[in-house]
């Protein structure tokens, strides 16, 4: 991770854009903004202006944000209306500035372990051993041996982009996706792992099935998987389908 000061910048009138040097940044920065916001709460709460008129407009409006957005590069936080976006963006920086960027990442963010079941019996997976010259089951393998870390969601609700995918596997998208990807597919496209969490369209191959459901909207929270949680796969089938007898 590069020393690179953070471009804030606003996005609409309640929202800010955080621009950042790379993945790791994010994870930082989101894990920081996470704990400021929650402790300016908890001291509001217990000096007793939650509504932030006793307090100046940084403390305010860093309790105004309704939700922080990690993506690859990027950190959104969306804001109650009427937020002075200027002090927030100021608090930010505040906040940047105050972290630790030689820390170690798993202990900042306090990550969770989750472990998902796979089934190896995808439609790509012996293609995908063809792309890289290995077997299947040395791709099955090297699939089950990291501990990903997820780095953001995106696509559709529950759709978490995991790191830490071996460099062996790392393959492209299809040339053309898929018209429909059934929910619970294990797939990896470039330096990612993914678990579709509902059917639909997409281009990332597709190595096995996971029966988690990942997003549901009557769990709180609904998405099985937010940022920094870390996840291992766990085969729950010895035979591998497309394997040599």
């Amino acid at each position: 991770m590069t020393g690179t000061r953070p471009v804030v910048r606003p996005y609409g009138d309640e929202a800010l854009l955080v621009d950042l040097p790379d993945l790791a940044a994010v994870r930082l920065l989101d894990a920081a903004l996470t704990a400021a916001i929650a402790g300016a709460r908890a001291v509001a709460s217990a000096d007793g202006h939650a509504d932030g008129h006793a307090d100046g407009p940084a403390d305010a409006s860093v309790r105004a944000v309704l939700d922080v957005v990690p993506a690859a590069r990027t950190v959104l936080l969306r804001t109650r209306p009427g937020v002075d976006l200027t002090a927030l963006a100021a608090r930010v920086l505040q906040v940047w500035d105050g972290i630790d960027r030689g820390a170690d990442i798993e202990a900042v963010t306090g990550p969770r372990l989750v472990e998902l079941p796979v089934r190896y019996d995808g439609a790509d997976l012996r293609e995908v051993a063809d792309l890289v010259d290995l077997s299947v089951e040395e791709v099955v393998a090297r699939h089950l041996a990291p501990e990903y870390t997820v780095a953001f969601g995106g696509f559709m609700p529950g759709f978490a982009y995991l790191t830490g995918l071996d460099p062996r596997l790392r393959v492209p998208r299809l040339a053309t996706p898929r018209e429909r990807v059934p929910a619970g597919a294990v797939a990896v496209a470039d330096e990612f792992s993914a678990v579709y969490p509902a059917a639909s369209p997409g281009g990332w191959r597709l190595l096995g099935r996971c029966p988690t459901v990942l997003f549901d909207v009557d769990r709180e929270p609904p998405a099985l998987l937010p940022p920094g949680s870390r996840v291992r796969f766990v085969a729950v089938d010895d035979r591998v389908e497309g394997a040599a007898p």
